[in-house]
């Protein structure tokens, strides 16, 4: 993946980064506000010598210089842990050594000594006990066999004091590396998840698979909840979707009249009967005879859909109770005849490939300029593919983000391993990009408003 690619992936699963920036921080805040606060005390030594010409004084900084490092280490030994221990109240020589830390400040001749605790006074009292008990040893160390006075001595500078604030938990502290791990986390998930996401989610996608044209793109919108006729007679970018889609299949195979359409998916729920629904009323705006039959003999949807009689339809005419004429029933105040399920059949198959199935289209091919047949999934069933081999073509919907690349890939197989003609592609639940509703708003669907204009006139402005 390229830098590009990585932002597109943060762009597109915001919400995943976000959410894992909010809980990670959430976490650290937990974490930082049920810790128990500890305190920091410190204390400070002077190691020297007791050289007094400047040539031994020299070398004898040298050698407590060196010294230093090992009083440092003295500081974590049992024996000076004993002894501390000893001179406080209550006190464990093996917590007292787990409390305390030793460090010879750089090119000097001074050892730190810091002793932190839940206790800021407990605190003080462990820092300066281990300091004036590592005066003690030093010069029990340093003071050569018959001798009374050590070599090297090391000199209390600085008493330990009781600290004011706390050295630990740090809140602020604590957020920030919170947030840095939280959008680390995120990005993490992010990209883990886009390289292991093998949905459809564009045009690349799709040509990776099959050569034919997208021919729409359908965006998330509320107005898809709305009966087709009050929603598509009006401008919004939902219907000029639709818009775009009926203007694109007139370029589809320009030398062949494409008059019998199979609409039909993946798998069930990608909304190829909406599309069906939607594109069937948007071709009749364009002034042409359109029949919708509902082919979807297994989960029929379209009666409901447009709040008509789903008792007789499809299967009626199939078994020939009935003519197609005494089952078309018109969609609201549209020119669209549609002819719904009807009676949900045993065997639907067998009905959709039977020759009262032929006659049928032939029928409708003589008497309306388009037929959009709402066909079953191509998946599941084979009912799709044998209609589309009795059609002029197929158009398949793809849901963005769910119809994964395997699935669409294996439905255009089950087409063309039929022989069927595959018209295009529409691409169903597509996210809406600012710049196209901020286009579609500003420029095609805003009312026109009336404003006063000096001299009493007045001027439209959009």
């Amino acid at each position: 993946m390229e830098l590009q690619d990585y932002w597109r992936t943060v762009r597109r699963r915001w919400r995943l980064v976000l959410g894992s920036v909010l809980v990670v921080i959430a976490i650290a805040a937990v974490w930082t506000w049920t810790t128990t606060p500890l305190y920091s005390s410190s204390t400070r030594l002077f190691v020297s010598t007791s050289q007094t010409d400047e040539n031994s004084a020299y070398t004898g900084n040298l050698f407590a210089t060196q010294r230093v490092a090992s009083y440092a280490d003295l500081v974590t030994s049992n024996q000076l842990a004993e002894r501390v221990a000893g001179e406080l109240e209550d006190a464990d020589p093996t917590t007292v050594r787990g409390q305390v830390t030793a460090s010879a400040v750089p090119e000097t001749v001074l050892l730190e000594i810091t002793a932190t605790d839940a206790n800021p006074e407990r605190a003080r009292d462990i820092a300066q006990a281990y300091a004036e008990q590592l005066q003690v040893l030093v010069e029990e160390l340093e003071t050569p066999n018959g001798k009374s006075t050590a070599v090297i001595k090391a000199t209390l500078i600085d008493d330990a004091e009781v600290p004011t604030s706390p050295v630990s938990p740090q809140p602020l502290r604590n957020l920030a590396l919170g947030g840095v791990l939280g959008l680390l986390l995120g990005v993490g998930l992010a990209v883990t998840r886009e390289l292991l996401d093998t949905s459809v989610k564009g045009a690349d996608d799709i040509a990776a698979i099959t050569s034919a044209p997208v021919l729409g793109n359908i965006f998330s919108d509320t107005d898809a909840k709305r009966a087709p006729h009050e929603v598509l007679f009006t401008a919004t970018p939902w219907a000029e979707a639709f818009r775009v889609l009926r203007t694109n299949m007139q370029y589809v195979d320009v030398d062949h009249d494409q008059k019998i359409l199979v609409v039909t998916s993946s798998l069930p729920g990608e909304g190829k009967s909406t599309t069906a629904v939607n594109l069937a009323v948007t071709l009749t705006q364009a002034g042409q005879k359109v029949a919708l039959v509902e082919c979807d003999l297994r989960r029929p949807l379209i009666a409901d859909r447009l709040e008509l009689d789903g008792s007789i339809g499809t299967t009626s005419v199939l078994i020939g109770k009935v003519s197609a004429d005494d089952v078309m029933q018109p969609y609201a105040d549209t020119t669209l005849d549609v002819m719904v399920c009807g009676q949900i059949p045993p065997n639907p198959s067998e009905l959709l490939q039977s020759q009262a199935m032929e006659a049928l289209l032939d029928d409708l091919r003589s008497r309306y300029d388009v037929v959009v047949l709402d066909a079953p999934p191509l998946l599941p069933v084979t009912d799709a593919a044998l209609l589309a081999t009795r059609a002029d073509g197929a158009v398949v919907v793809v849901s963005h983000g769910h119809t994964t690349r395997d699935q669409l890939s294996t439905a255009i197989e089950r087409l063309d391993s039929v022989g069927a003609t595959t018209l295009g592609l529409v691409v169903n639940q597509t996210p809406a990009r600012k710049s196209a509703s901020g286009y579609g708003y500003g420029y095609g669907y805003a009312p026109l408003e009336e404003t006063p204009q000096s001299g009493g006139g007045k001027r439209r402005r959009r």
